[in-house]
């Protein structure tokens, strides 16, 4: 049998040292401002800082999915080494890069039949995405085969629960999330809504609040209710460069929830160009 390695996307939002800790293989997506393109060898992505602030002062950001002929480049550097790849993905519901892994896969079991790349979509995206990177790795330690994480990612992924609140609705009017009258009126009354990651992989509105603070407690009370607290050993917080606020969460959830591992990154600019700056998204084991 043939070892394997786990593969993702930049999506996943891991940190730096994350990737490097794991060993991680990480395809990037894309993004550009002013029709320069960024995360490319000649322009490395911004750091988060930088590239929010420059969405804070009116520039819209554009992201492009991963091309068949990217994924396939990708996946052959690693076949050439020896091993399979089991590729966790980006939610096919919010990019089309998902279909470009398996176009190449498919392309590459002709070129490398003694060869096996298993594509898992996780519906998902973010840090979400990386809670289950992050138990695939776990299960790979305990010393699962490929198909066996496979079947057990496409059994469970649904439980997982990925809940996020923004400060500013016009990113997710732009994006076609919520409504010009709504963002217009809920900008004016101060309305944050809490959004899901539906079954299909898509952001849907869930719940109105007004203030920011009551839409972190709203995020916390929603997860008292849905955790799976005989699965759920961490939980995993993204933002977009607000630091303070997702510190506030994971406090307030050590002390209500209960539970205390957590991991806290950067929305990166390939997700943080459809959430905007002030994005702040939670992600846990749940019943459902």
């Amino acid at each position: 049998m043939r070892n394997y390695i786990i593969t993702t996307d930049n999506t996943t939002d891991f940190p730096k040292e994350y990737i490097e800790k794991h060993g991680l293989r990480v395809v990037d997506l894309t993004y550009s401002i002013d029709d320069v393109a960024y995360g490319v060898p000649e322009n490395p992505a911004h750091s988060s800082k930088e590239f929010y602030n420059l969405m804070r002062s009116g520039k819209t950001p554009k992201t492009t999915q991963v091309n068949p002929d990217g994924a396939k480049k990708f996946f052959e550097e690693i076949l050439k080494e020896g091993y399979d790849i089991l590729h966790i993905a980006f939610s096919s519901g919010l990019s089309g890069t998902c279909n470009s892994m398996n176009i190449a896969a498919e392309e590459l079991k002709e070129e490398y039949p003694d060869a096996k790349i298993t594509v898992v979509d996780t519906l998902c995206a973010s840090l979400g995405e990386g809670l289950i990177v992050d138990y695939a790795l776990e299960l790979k330690e305990a010393g699962k085969s490929m198909d066996e994480i496979a079947e057990i990612l496409e059994a469970e992924k649904l439980s997982f629960s990925h809940l996020f609140t923004v400060e500013d609705l016009v990113y997710l009017y732009r994006g076609g999330r919520v409504s010009k009258t709504s963002m217009v009126f809920g900008t004016m009354l101060g309305i944050k809504p809490m959004l899901h990651v539906s079954d299909e992989g898509k952001l849907v509105p869930e719940a109105k609040v007004r203030g920011r603070k009551a839409s972190i407690d709203s995020l916390v009370k929603t997860m008292a209710e849905r955790i799976d607290k005989e699965k759920t050993t961490k939980f995993f917080i993204s933002h977009g460069d607000c630091i303070e606020d997702a510190e506030y969460l994971a406090a307030k959830i050590k002390e209500k929830v209960g539970i205390q591992d957590c991991l806290i990154g950067n929305i990166g600019p390939v997700i943080g160009s459809h959430s905007g700056p002030g994005t702040l998204a939670l992600f846990f084991r749940g019943k459902r």
